[in-house]
């Protein structure tokens, strides 16, 4: 993701934070009041649940409560502020859900609890859970999200819907334009935290907060990890949370989501590219095997648009200590090394470790995985395998303990949606911030847009494609050369044996060329 300009003041509190010093120490105040903070409550059965709920449990056919919807429950039915670490698929949803029945008013027609996600999948699943859920309850939903029209929107908060699940920047709009109060607000709840302080979340989770009432209210968030981003949003929108960790099997906040996807030979890189758009992390190292698969995933990352580099074990210093203060200060987002070329390299805040290959040595894969989730924090590595590899990888998550979890891949049509709805957020943000003489002058290209959506879409892709890379991938600094491009030149000892070493380096530069 490339850093945001320093001028944008949307970006203030995450810029302050460069400072590694400061960051550090930031990070690990946040936990201990984390974790100091909470005061342990016991499960609670569905039994002990208020009425309301229970019918809610009943309508929906659940025999009994998920550990997380469980541990959950006892928090938010007391109206406390409360931080979430699960895994997707365990439940969450129905954890923070079920309380609403008791915590809303029924009969208040009026936006009572905000639920936030950043994709609009993720909220209609929000939205149809909620309406399994409330059978003849008079709490009600509605979906409020950008790509679709307003005047829908505006009827079903005119009528007083008490719970919201959309978007950051459509549930914007509608303050911005007085459609939409706040004043009744008693829950906040942000899902898939950590997507929220993305760069294309951010500046309308920090605008939205302008808008939340001063009086006080339960907010909560949930997070598949929780790295030292989310730790400081929490600060913004809670107050003195709890904190509950359940990913991977641990209750403490340092745990690794182990994932896997199983992908044929040939697919690696596609795939590789496919679960970066989705999880869209911050950084990562990318471990692989050679050298030479290292050079080749560098240089599709590159062509892909993406923000990469390598270490090898030829590069030489300057490229290699350029490379490293790169990633060390935030300026490279992906750093591709063999397991030789890494050691000895801490880098503290990596939200990801991907391993294109399984390990040859069983012991660079506690190596290359405990790369992430440093100093209490959380991360995920994701392995890529292909068939033969599965009982390989079966055995060595046995031998170090390691919860490996399968994932399909996801398909190209999920890509595209994802980023569709990172696109709709990025320009609905850019045309909130225009005049009325600004968008006056946007109705001169309407006939044109037309003309090209029907003639020739690929020169619509062409600007889309673009402004995205630019937004999302492209390096904060693109003159930067690549570390590729500045290896070591071969010794000596490796060209024929009778050639002058200046006549074995032909014309300027030709051998480092034809060396990539």
């Amino acid at each position: 993701m490339a850093n945001p300009p320093a001028s944008n003041p949307a970006y203030t509190q995450v810029i302050d934070l460069t400072s590694s010093a400061t960051r550090k120490r930031k990070q690990a105040e946040a936990q201990e009041r984390l974790q100091s903070e909470s005061s342990e409550l016991d499960p609670l059965p569905i039994s002990d649940l208020p009425e309301r709920v229970q019918a809610a449990v009943q309508t929906i056919g659940w025999p009994s409560l998920m550990p997380v919807q469980q541990q959950a429950m006892p928090y938010l039915l007391e109206g406390r502020d409360l931080i979430v670490q699960s895994r997707t698929g365990s439940g969450k949803t129905g954890g923070f859900l079920l309380p609403l029945f008791e915590r809303l008013d029924p009969d208040l027609r009026a936006a009572q609890a905000l639920i936030m996600t950043p994709t609009r999948e993720l909220a209609r699943q929000i939205h149809d859970e909620f309406q399994r859920m409330r059978s003849d309850s008079p709490l009600d939903s509605a979906l409020i999200y950008g790509g679709v029209k307003y005047q829908p929107q505006i009827k079903a908060i005119k009528d007083g819907i008490p719970v919201l699940i959309g978007t950051p920047g459509r549930l914007l709009d509608h303050l911005e334009r007085r459609t939409l109060s706040l004043e009744h607000l008693k829950v906040l709840i942000l899902d898939e935290a950590d997507e929220m302080l993305s760069m294309g979340f951010y500046p309308s989770m920090r605008r939205l907060k302008g808008y939340l009432p001063s009086k006080a209210r339960q907010s909560m968030m949930f997070s598949a990890t929780m790295p030292p981003k989310v730790q400081a949003l929490s600060r913004e929108f809670l107050s003195e949370p709890d904190f509950i960790s359940l990913s991977a099997g641990n209750e403490t906040v340092d745990a690794i989501d182990y994932r896997y996807y199983v992908v044929p030979p040939m697919e690696k890189d596609r795939a590789l590219a496919r679960i970066i758009e989705m999880d869209n992390p911050d950084s990562a190292i990318i471990f692989a095997n050679t050298k030479r698969e290292v050079e080749y995933v560098t240089r599709f990352l590159q062509n892909f648009g993406h923000d990469a580099d390598a270490i090898t074990g030829d590069l030489n210093q300057r490229a290699r200590e350029r490379v490293m203060k790169r990633i060390r200060t935030g300026q490279l987002r992906f750093m591709v090394a063999t397991d030789v070329a890494a050691r000895g390299i801490d880098i503290s805040d990596l939200s990801h470790v991907f391993m294109y290959d399984v390990p040859n040595d069983q012991e660079n894969f506690v190596h290359r995985s405990g790369r992430t989730a440093r100093a209490g924090k959380s991360g995920t590595a994701i392995i890529l395998i292909t068939p033969t590899e599965r009982n390989t990888l079966i055995r060595i998550g046995l031998k170090f303990d390691a919860d490996l979890m399968e994932h399909d891949l996801p398909t190209e049509d999920d890509v595209t949606e994802r980023i569709g709805e990172r696109l709709t957020v990025m320009l609905e943000d850019k045309l909130r911030d225009k005049s009325n003489l600004e968008k006056e002058r946007l109705d001169r290209f309407t006939p044109l847009i037309q003309e090209l959506t029907n003639e020739t879409p690929e020169l619509l892709a062409l600007l889309l494609d673009e402004l995205y890379h630019a937004s999302m991938h492209a390096p904060e600094n693109p003159d930067e050369p690549s570390a590729l491009d500045d290896k070591i030149e071969p010794r000596q000892k490796s060209r024929p044996r009778g050639r002058s070493r200046g006549r074995g380096r032909g014309k300027k530069g030709g051998d480092k060329k034809s060396g990539d």
